[in-house]
């Protein structure tokens, strides 16, 4: 009897050590690195067994959506994604060509660096987008007579775009064939039609399933995912 409760102790504590282990190996886990995609093709970076899941649609002439990444990276990716609690998917919403040309450049490179491309679109919006704006002033009835492919890249590079992709390390073959990538292009434009008719605007939530309705700052979404359990 003696020797039975021993080596049930030990079982005991074998279990609750592996136990312990599993929980500190899903702490040190970074899920900011952990990125897939979706059948749609909208991208989803975190844990896929997050508590918390939100959805979030994008533009990336948007400044609205550019303060909200810029303001809410510390602890929503730096904290609530990493940690495993939460996870994002991100949806495109184009409103023109600019739009379309940048969503492009920032999917160019895989599920690798879409994370990475989306943070720096956002970060120099203001530059690129100006640029963009100009650009589409000064040459946009001639570009719009080019075929599709073709006034994607010359949009991409009149404003900056391509420049910004070749920083991330994409080569000039790679721009040209995300550029003038028909699939991708109908892809970022399903997502667009598809998006549903409550959305008011960009950037729009939704967490779990649910609209959070009336909300488009980091300050006003924080508490919503806190009060859903992220961490």
């Amino acid at each position: 009897m003696r020797l039975f409760l021993s080596l049930a102790a030990l079982g005991l504590s074998l279990s609750a050590t592996g136990a312990v282990e599993a929980a500190q190996a899903q702490r040190k886990t970074d899920w900011t690195t952990h990125i897939t995609q979706t059948p749609t093709g909208a991208y989803v970076i975190g844990n896929p067994a997050a508590r918390v899941k939100l959805v979030e649609y994008v533009s990336y002439t948007c400044p609205h959506c550019a303060a909200f990444i810029n303001s809410s990276g510390a602890v929503l990716k730096g904290q609530m994604v990493r940690s495993g609690s939460t996870s994002i998917e991100l949806r495109h919403y184009i409103f023109n060509r600019i739009d379309l040309a940048a969503a492009l450049i920032a999917r160019c490179g895989g599920a690798a660096k879409f994370a990475g491309l989306t943070d720096t679109l956002f970060a120099q919006q203001k530059t690129w987008l100006a640029r963009g704006m100009e650009f589409e002033q000064a040459n946009g009835q001639r570009i719009g007579m080019y075929p599709a492919a073709a006034q994607m890249r010359a949009i991409a590079d009149g404003a900056g775009l391509t420049e910004i992709g070749r920083s991330a390390g994409l080569t000039d073959a790679q721009i040209t064939a995300c550029l003038s990538d028909r699939a991708a292009t109908d892809r970022i434009v399903a997502m667009t039609s598809s998006a549903p008719k409550t959305l008011e605007g960009t950037p729009g939530f939704f967490i779990n399933g649910r609209q959070a309705t009336g909300v488009f700052t980091w300050e006003r979404l924080l508490p919503l995912l806190r009060a859903a359990g992220a961490r």
